[in-house]
């Protein structure tokens, strides 16, 4: 490696740096590796006893260097293997990041282990494999919109949806007063009130394009019916699970056991669950489950599981069930489809 020389004043830097690449449990290195990569890495021609005193300087300044016969390695960083992998695995996934954002961050991540985990981790497959948005703008729209809630200022943009063309097109144009930036199901939302449709929505950070800080307060949280005590985020998760901007209320639903699995995993463990008198009839348990959540978001979850869930009350979601589920039966009993079905 061509390097220009470095003064030996470095050298205490230079070895953590060094340390930090090439050394862990498995890969400890004796003072004469060192020696040899702080020559070749960085042109700093060091003794053996230098080396020995700056990892004892290092392990003064309090990091984690394990010595032994066998050599030295740095025994604790930021992040362990493990951790870093579950990060790397979250980039992987995570669709609102841009092919070209997931291989920078995972770039990023594998500089803080050693060079032996960047091999490791080739295993992963090719980032373009995997399902990502097109928009680059992510990290801008999280910076303006995070300035807006430190500032106490709304925001302008322009909220796009896919057309024909697979490609997104502007769908609405939104002035709004930002609260929250929540991750659900894979995907990052802004939580804003919009003071013009008097709700709160819950837009898609991917699909937010030419996003501009405006002067204009921001409505204060705690003015907005319904969040007068603040969020509860908890609440929020389990009771929107589609992030429907209808208000959450008590529905209560008759299921088969199989579904309890689900609905605890959708709504929480603070749901109500009663056991129904089983008939001789009957091969299956059922159970009445009550759950706070948006009517909206409910009548996309119940069609999910109609072959184990009935919903109860009220009335109004059963019947809007029960509409789309007509719907539903109608255009497959045509002999010629009349187009989808809208919830």
């Amino acid at each position: 490696m061509d390097t220009e020389l470095e003064p030996k004043k470095l050298a205490l830097i230079r070895t953590l740096q060094i340390l930090e690449k090439y050394s862990d449990c498995d890969h400890p290195l004796k003072q004469e590796d060192i020696v040899r990569l702080l020559e070749s890495e960085y042109g700093i021609e060091l003794e053996r006893k230098a080396v020995g005193r700056n990892l004892s300087l290092l392990k003064e300044a309090g990091f984690d260097i394990n010595s032994s016969h066998q050599g030295s390695f740095l025994a604790e960083r930021l992040f362990d293997d493990s951790e870093l992998h579950l990060l790397i695995d979250s980039v992987l996934a995570s669709r609102h990041i841009s092919t070209n954002h997931s291989l920078e961050l995972i770039n990023r991540l594998t500089t803080l282990s050693s060079c032996y985990f960047r091999k490791r981790v080739k295993y992963v497959r090719s980032v373009d494999q995997w399902e990502k948005t097109d928009n680059k703008n992510l990290f801008y729209n999280i910076e303006i919109i995070d300035e807006a809630i430190e500032q106490g200022k709304m925001v302008q943009y322009e909220y796009n949806k896919f057309g024909q063309d697979r490609e997104l097109h502007k769908s609405s144009f939104a002035r709004v007063s930002p609260y929250q930036l929540i991750l659900k199901n894979q995907r990052y939302y802004l939580m804003a009130y919009n003071a013009y449709w008097g709700h709160m929505v819950f837009h898609r950070l991917d699909r937010i394009t030419k996003i501009a800080l405006c002067d204009r307060p921001a409505a204060p949280l705690r003015n907005i019916p319904g969040y007068e005590n603040g969020l509860d985020f908890r609440d929020l998760t389990t009771s929107m699970p589609y992030f429907f901007n209808d208000k959450p209320e008590k529905i209560t639903f008759r299921a088969e056991e199989w579904v309890i699995d689900q609905a605890v995993d959708w709504f929480g463990k603070d749901i109500d669950i009663k056991e129904e008198t089983v008939t001789e009839a009957s091969e299956h348990k059922f159970f009445d489950i009550t759950v706070r959540s948006s009517p909206g978001a409910m009548v996309y979850w119940a069609l999910q599981f109609a072959d184990g869930v009935e919903i109860l009350s009220p009335s109004a979601v059963r019947e809007r069930v029960k509409e789309v589920l007509e719907k539903a039966i109608a255009s497959y009993s045509s002999n010629k489809s009349k187009g989808g079905v809208r919830i």
